[in-house]
């Protein structure tokens, strides 16, 4: 055995658009998303052990209980030892980078990640794993997590088609420091369902502004829902509107993280100075798309 780590980077999920389009009689939620990444996120390191365990550090560590039964990470880890047939365990190292509950799939992002460490070190290919078998046991976000590029996401989460090239562009990501319940939000919605908007989303995206001008086309249903419930929503896609260079403010996921597009990486970290100056309990970040 070595101890040498092998690590992972576990990108933020960025819902760039999420209509909910109906429920499915077990109470899932039918999604039509389009979902990309973001260049800041958590980390996940593992190495060899014969038991597992989980390590938590970084700014939201103490937000997370390392052996709590629920954690994604030990999760994923435990869904890809039986799904594989291993009787060894690892050491997993979790560098907890972004906020908790926030809509920018951590959680999701982090059991991916779990994943895909743990197949490098044990050698395993993970193409035997449905999508629907992970949504379904792990979470509806995991598969795109795996995927780590632009994708159209239908379904519960299973249903996977890849995205246009996206153009380049900055994203302003902004929490304010609370966390909020997926379950609460979706409960909130009241049934108040969209049709598909991924025919909104096609064609040629050469620049931001084009991204912008197409997911202005659609929207976030859970953003009215997840606003009624923490007033913070509001004042955060209010603030980065206001912030020179913003080409769309909206909420990601269930919320509470928004963010702004913007052209540029100047554009982009100015307007995070900005907001943080104003809001020092925010958590305010900017970051490329990836």
């Amino acid at each position: 055995m070595t101890d040498t780590p092998l690590s992972v980077f576990a990108p933020a999920k960025i819902n760039l658009s999420l209509h909910v389009c109906g429920r499915r009689a077990d109470g899932y939620h039918l999604l039509d998303s389009l979902v990309a990444f973001a260049g800041v996120g958590d980390w996940i390191s593992v190495r060899r052990a014969d038991d597992f365990a989980l390590t938590i550090t970084g700014p939201f560590a103490n937000a997370l209980a390392p052996n709590d039964g629920e954690n994604l990470v030990l999760r994923a880890a435990h869904f890809l030892a039986a799904t594989t047939g291993r009787t060894e365990g690892a050491h997993i190292s979790l560098e907890k980078n972004l906020p908790i509950a926030s809509g920018i799939g951590g959680g999701s992002a982090d059991a991916a990640a779990t994943l895909m460490a743990l197949s490098q070190l044990w050698d395993e290919n993970l193409a035997h794993l449905s999508d629907a078998d992970l949504a379904a046991k792990l979470g509806a976000d995991v598969p795109v997590c795996l995927r780590r590029a632009p994708t159209f996401m239908r379904g519960i989460g299973e249903t996977l088609t890849p995205a246009p090239e996206l153009p380049p562009a900055w994203l302003v990501l902004v929490n304010p420091g609370k966390p909020l319940a997926t379950k609460a939000v979706f409960s909130a919605l009241n049934e108040r369902f969209s049709p598909p908007a991924r025919e909104a989303l096609f064609g040629t995206l050469s620049s931001a502004q084009d991204l912008a001008q197409a997911l202005k086309k659609t929207r976030n249903d859970l953003a009215l829902p997840a606003a009624e419930l923490m007033s913070e929503i509001g004042e955060m896609r209010s603030r980065l509107e206001g912030t020179p260079g913003c080409l769309l403010a909206r909420m990601s996921g269930s919320g509470p993280t928004c963010f702004g597009l913007f052209e540029d990486s100047a554009a982009a970290g100015t307007a995070a100075e900005t907001i943080r100056t104003a809001h020092p309990g925010w958590w305010v970040t900017p970051a490329p798309l990836l």
